[in-house]
């Protein structure tokens, strides 16, 4: 597999993961700002949580981590968590603007 089908397995794995104060996947919601995989199937997953207090602050990168894994091609992976820039309703893709009443 090619790193482009990788990453777009990644990113379908993605949309199954759901903040859970919010009913929109994390990918949509533009919780996840990089997706990089090298030659030899290393994932960096570059993400950021809605908030510093996010109650899921333990649980969304270990999901991330849990689900990337699960992706042919996927040798390792390394969930980082940014807070630069900070996340805001207009990194939302229009599917999740949508489905929460912001448009």
């Amino acid at each position: 597999m090619d790193k482009e089908a990788i990453k777009e397995t990644i990113i379908e794995k993605l949309q199954t993961v759901f903040d859970p104060e919010l009913p929109v996947n994390i990918y949509d919601l533009g919780l996840i700002y990089n997706i990089d995989i090298n030659d030899k199937g290393y994932a960096n997953i570059t993400m950021t949580l809605t908030a510093p207090s996010c109650p899921a602050a333990q649980s969304l990168p270990v999901e991330v981590d849990q689900k990337v894994r699960e992706v042919e091609g996927v040798t390792d992976v390394n969930v980082m968590i940014t807070w630069t820039p900070k996340w805001e309703k207009s990194m939302m893709s229009e599917v999740a603007a949508l489905e929460l009443g912001f448009m």
